[in-house]
């Protein structure tokens, strides 16, 4: 028929949308023959038209990357380089924050992948080594493959940043209290309850003051993460 649209009940979110359609025709006919109705009544059944909708729209968009999330990380890593000696523990623990979603892009399946801003304060106990902690502030993206139910993803990010540690002018330790740090990230996140999520993963990290001290021996650390997720 000419000016109707016709609605695929089979799509994500369609279905109440088509009923809130049926139902608004029905609401709309009722209070355009009946002119007497108390103007109370006439908002409340607004409201009962507009509610199908809004709970529709809101089943699509409450998705873990469509608001910011904080997160908090913590795990082990061993070095593993050759820039240095000492046999370096490091329990590196994470507050980070993430934005919603800057772009992506879903493929036929309903899978999404996508980035999103990064920003990490950075507090690592040193267990094994002549220094005995880490302070920085690191910023990177957060690269997520999400399946099409939003339940689980895929992550990983590469970044940086800068901070201080405790010298203690050891050899095969650090050369000075400023140093710079790269990273590596990647793991699991899995969708608990709405709004919160676990996640598990492997993660590199390199620590060194950019070659302002000979020597400069660096760490090369590598070891799991763990941690946990919550939107506001």
């Amino acid at each position: 028929m000419t000016g109707v649209r016709h609605y695929d009940q089979d799509e994500p979110g369609t279905l109440s949308v088509y009923r809130a359609v049926l139902l608004n025709a029905s609401i709309y006919n009722f209070i355009s023959q009946a002119p007497r109705v108390r103007l109370s009544r006439k908002f409340a059944l607004l409201g009962l038209l507009l509610a199908p909708v809004v709970g529709a729209a809101d089943a699509v968009t409450d998705q873990p990357w469509s608001t910011s999330a904080f997160s908090i990380e913590t795990g082990v890593l061993w070095e593993v380089g050759s820039g240095t000696p000492l046999a370096y523990r490091l329990v590196p623990t994470q507050l980070s924050w993430r934005s919603a979603k800057v772009f992506g892009h879903e493929f036929d399946d309903g899978s999404i992948l996508l980035v999103r801003h990064r920003i990490t304060l950075l507090g690592t106990w040193i267990e094994s080594g002549p220094e005995t902690h880490y302070i920085a502030i690191d910023g990177s993206p957060s690269i997520e493959w999400w399946n099409k139910t939003g339940t689980w993803a895929l992550v990983g990010g590469s970044g940086g940043g800068l901070g201080g540690l405790d010298s203690r002018g050891v050899k095969g330790g650090q050369g000075q209290d400023f140093t710079f740090n790269w990273f590596i990230r990647g793991g699991i996140e899995h969708v608990i309850s709405p709004g919160r999520s676990l996640s598990a993963g492997i993660m590199y990290q390199h620590m060194s003051n950019g070659g302002q001290t000979k020597p400069n021996p660096g760490i090369d650390a590598l070891g799991f993460a763990l941690g946990y997720a919550w939107k506001y």
